[in-house]
């Protein structure tokens, strides 16, 4: 389900394993490739989604309602796409993200209690308890902020092509404390590997990340594509709530900030070991990017 940057990333990944992939989104997009069979249907009608699932062996999902909806349809989504895989049979793999864990102090581990208090958080902590204690054989992979090709973030959308194009960025985060984030590549293998292994079930797995601040990470791209040093400003609270008349998305990032002077670090040691996952160098991703 779902047909963004990490879901194509990880169709491509299967289907050039020799996998028979359906990508199923309300658009019917997705990568070109002769395995993949993309197919345009809403996830929130079961009998359809549970049709074109009968016969597969693993159903992911990367799929999520418009940011400011979660708490609304986000446990309709999930709801329809637990149904299909009690009726089918298939194991269920689940893209999600730290934002259960709530505003806390890392290195975080992917047992860390899910105390988030906010309506996002608490959507996500809902969502995979609900997964997790409905008999299904499920997994979920947390993904720190995006960054890399077909990323969608805070990174992409409001440092990237300000870095590049050398203009002034202001982000909503503090610019020198470190912050973990997940690559689209490196997302996508962590669902297939998770998919493959009989160990990942019944328990959620933190997607190898690199940990540094953004002014750090927006530095590496500005060397890399020749750009002069960036110039960064911290956005205020009401630098933010203005944004937020613009558009919905930007009200929600009140709840998802960190706490002022805390790195929030993830510990992926996990994935490392057992699924056989690692990092991929920051400089790699952002060449992509470039």
């Amino acid at each position: 389900m779902g047909r963004g940057a990490a879901a194509s990333k990880t169709a491509l990944l299967l289907a050039e394993d020799g996998e028979r992939v359906r990508m199923i989104s309300r658009t019917g997009g997705g990568p070109d490739h002769p395995l993949i069979d993309k197919v345009a249907a809403d996830a929130t009608d079961t009998d359809r989604l549970t049709e074109l699932t009968e016969g597969a062996d693993t159903l992911f999902t990367t799929a999520a309602p418009p940011y400011h909806l979660w708490p609304e349809q986000f446990p309709v989504l999930s709801a329809s796409l637990l149904s299909t895989a009690r009726r089918t049979g298939v194991a269920y793999v689940m893209l999600g993200n730290l934002y259960a864990y709530g505003p806390v102090s890392g290195p975080i581990t992917p047992d860390f209690p899910l105390t988030a208090t906010g309506p996002k958080g608490k959507t996500r902590a809902r969502v995979w308890e609900e997964a997790a204690a409905s008999g299904v054989n499920v997994t979920e992979v947390r993904a720190a902020q995006f960054y890399g090709a077909g990323a969608v973030s805070v990174f992409s959308l409001m440092v990237q092509r300000q870095v590049m194009e050398g203009r002034l960025v202001l982000v909503p985060q503090e610019l020198d404390v470190p912050h973990s984030y997940s690559a689209i590549g490196d997302t996508a293998r962590t669902l297939v590997a998770a998919s493959r292994n009989e160990q990942a079930y019944g328990r959620a797995w933190h997607v190898p990340t690199s940990t540094l601040s953004v002014r750090e990470l927006a530095g590496r791209l500005a060397d890399l594509a020749g750009a002069p040093k960036p110039r960064m400003e911290e956005m205020t609270e009401r630098d933010l709530t203005m944004l937020a008349f613009t558009e919905p998305f930007w009200a929600e990032m009140h709840e998802v900030l960190t706490k002022p002077g805390h790195p929030f670090v993830i510990d992926y040691s996990e994935t490392e070991k057992i699924l056989g996952v690692s990092v991929t160098p920051v400089n790699d991703v952002l060449g992509e990017v470039i």
